[in-house]
């Protein structure tokens, strides 16, 4: 039994909420996010809010019964307060720009990295700062993973594109070889 299905979904105000066919769609003052679930599920929209419940009692079905529930809890999320990531770059003439749809990243390679930018994501650039912000966590979380792949952050020195709470676990260099 899923915790999380259990319990209905509640709609905030200013929130819209529609259920056809197996497709949510869900609208909001940052704008509006669509989905289509598969129909192991039912969704149902109450007075409470969205009620899922699956309508066989097999493992698969089970599983998927808290995964919908929390695809549907950030869809809402999304579409009043919006998701962002927050990258950071670490490294001597590493830096990052936006220039009209796309990100350029010097990263210590012979030329410029471009990348585009998505549609639905913001990406603001401020000295060695990138924020990725969007209403679709899906698309926040891989857009950020996709900038951070260029150059991972490496063990000795720290250079490289990692998240902003994420910890590089530091190693020691070479010891001087004939201290005794």
């Amino acid at each position: 039994m899923s915790r999380l299905g259990k319990k209905p979904i509640t709609i905030p105000e200013g929130v819209d909420v529609k259920i056809e066919n197996g497709r949510v769609e869900v609208k909001g003052p940052k704008g509006e996010l669509s989905r289509v679930f598969k129909d192991a599920i039912l969704l149902k929209k109450t007075e409470l809010g969205i009620e899922l419940s699956p309508r066989k009692n097999n493992a698969e079905d089970t599983a998927l019964w808290g995964t919908y529930a929390s695809h549907i809890k950030n869809m809402i999320k999304g579409v009043v307060d919006g998701f962002s990531k927050k990258l950071i770059i670490e490294g001597v003439g590493f830096k990052s720009q936006v220039k009209e749809e796309k990100l350029v990243l010097s990263l210590g390679f012979s030329h410029p990295i471009e990348m585009d930018i998505p549609k639905g994501i913001q990406i603001t650039s401020e000295k060695n700062n990138i924020e990725v912000s969007g209403i679709d966590k899906e698309l926040v979380g891989q857009t950020a993973a996709s900038i951070r792949a260029f150059k991972k952050p490496e063990p000795y020195k720290g250079k490289g594109i990692r998240y902003e709470d994420e910890v590089i676990r530091r190693k020691a260099g070479k010891k001087a070889a004939g201290t005794v």
